[in-house]
């Protein structure tokens, strides 16, 4: 069976995301979870690496209000790994009020740490989740998320 680091991750947050459990077991619990479930040592250290990364990120909420209408421009790397859809959908988050500024710069690296090439969106709407999980105070935009991931039909945008 082959997974990615994101479906280590996905096993991880739908394992955490509603217990009652320490929030954040150490990394010889999760490796050991991890292992039990079948995932391989490779996949389990970039995920654990993933996540001190998604850690590392929480400094970067700190821009100034002069940021909070810029427009995003992608390099060639990132347009390379986010295609336009991906794109898109993140400008549409941002636009509908469920990320701000900081919080796509967080995604953007977030899922370029996944090292695939083929990102799409419902991946990049499960790494949103996560970003905003990760964050205090975000309740309610992570709810608003939690709809758009599991809602029926698809989002079309304009």
């Amino acid at each position: 069976m082959k997974e990615n680091v994101l479906d280590v991750l996905m096993y991880l947050f739908e394992t955490y995301v509603d217990t009652e459990e320490d929030p954040e077991p150490d990394h010889n619990e999760l490796r050991n979870e991890l292992s039990r479930a079948g995932f391989g040592d490779p996949e389990i250290e970039r995920a654990l690496d993933w996540l001190d990364g998604l850690t590392d990120q929480q400094g970067c909420l700190g821009y100034g209000s002069e940021t909070a209408h810029g427009t995003r421009i992608y390099n060639d790397f990132e347009q390379e790994r986010l295609d336009a859809s991906c794109r898109g959908y993140i400008t549409y988050l941002e636009q509908i009020g469920i990320l701000s500024s900081p919080q796509r710069e967080i995604l953007v690296d977030r899922l370029l740490a996944l090292e695939t090439s083929d990102i799409d969106v419902e991946q990049v709407k499960w790494v949103v989740l996560m970003v905003l999980f990760s964050q205090p105070g975000q309740e309610l935009a992570y709810a608003r998320m939690e709809d758009l991931v599991f809602e029926e039909t698809p989002t079309q945008l304009h």
